[in-house]
């Protein structure tokens, strides 16, 4: 028996596969009770360790809620900055005209090429340098900056292959009934890329919540991971149990966001699908056509 994609096992390929997956188990496990025996002589998974996650309130409250607080805090200035940034520079690369498309396209390559800690480092010795901000607040915007110049360039990309994974006859029918291109792009491509969009503004929104570590380890900016050193220092050298909480948070915090995104892509989708041709008795008891929709605009109405 044969597939369209592969040919099926024969009797020798299914052994092999049973062979590799109990060898494959087998060198897991081992990898598995040799990370345990390696943090167990270590004293690392005694109880006295990760007792006071879970006995007090003081070190989330003292080192995990405030550093906590302060990756939200920069993730979020920076989405709501490189977003728009992002969406206006994507949609620069798509102008007819090259004054426009030129420029925004050699920012978008030119900040998407640097790594972001360069982006970061360079922004907080332009701070310290060009302003007044204090000592205490330049890494935060620092790592805003950072943040903002990597991921709108991204971003920008993502909105420019959002747009242009549409059909052309979205444009050739917003044409059709005279509107123009800035129009076209408000009212019908922009709101239809979104769904598609969607998963991979996500993903980066995901990749920033992650980034701003990049700022605690180098720029001593005060976020979540940076605080596994104090509470180590703290709590008796349990750095494996600092550093599991804090990987269960950002796995919690992430894990949330994209069910999120999961739920809000359903809800736009739903939207779509239910937008289209409106059917209902005629006078005479036939069917009676209301509508036959061509082009679907960012309210949900059908022209």
């Amino acid at each position: 028996m044969t597939s369209v994609l592969y040919d099926a096992q024969g009797p020798r390929a299914k052994q092999r596969n049973i062979l590799y997956t109990v060898l494959f188990l087998i060198v897991a496990a081992a990898a598995m009770w040799w990370v345990y025996d390696s943090l167990a002589s270590k004293h690392q998974l005694d109880w006295i360790k990760w007792k006071p996650f879970f006995t007090s309130s003081l070190p989330w409250e003292t080192f995990i809620w405030p550093g906590l607080q302060n990756t939200l805090k920069a993730a979020f200035f920076a989405l709501i900055i490189a977003l728009p940034l992002g969406a206006l520079f994507g949609i620069g690369r798509l102008s007819d005209h090259r004054w426009v498309r030129m420029p925004a396209g050699v920012v978008v390559e030119f900040f998407r090429a640097i790594p972001v800690l360069i982006l970061m480092i360079t922004a907080n010795a332009a701070y310290s340098e060009y302003t007044t901000i204090s000592s205490e607040s330049r890494p935060l915007y620092a790592v805003v900056t950072g943040l903002v110049l990597y991921n709108a360039s991204v971003l920008a990309e993502i909105v420019r292959a959002g747009i242009q994974s549409l059909p052309s006859g979205q444009t050739d029918a917003a044409k059709a009934i005279g509107m123009r291109k800035g129009q076209t792009m408000l009212y019908v491509l922009l709101p239809q890329s979104v769904t598609a969009m969607l998963p991979a503004i996500v993903s980066q929104l995901v990749v920033i919540v992650k980034d701003t570590a990049l700022g605690g380890a180098v720029l001593t900016f005060p976020e979540l991971l940076a605080s596994v050193r104090p509470m180590s220092a703290n709590y008796g050298a349990n750095t494996i149990a600092c550093f599991t909480i804090i990987a269960l948070i950002y796995i919690v915090v992430n894990f949330a966001l994209t069910s999120f995104a999961s739920w809000l892509e359903g809800r736009l989708r739903s939207r779509k699908k239910s937008t289209g041709a409106v059917v209902g008795a005629g006078p005479a008891g036939g069917l009676e056509t209301i509508g036959a929709p061509t082009l679907i605009v960012d309210d949900g109405r059908a022209v």
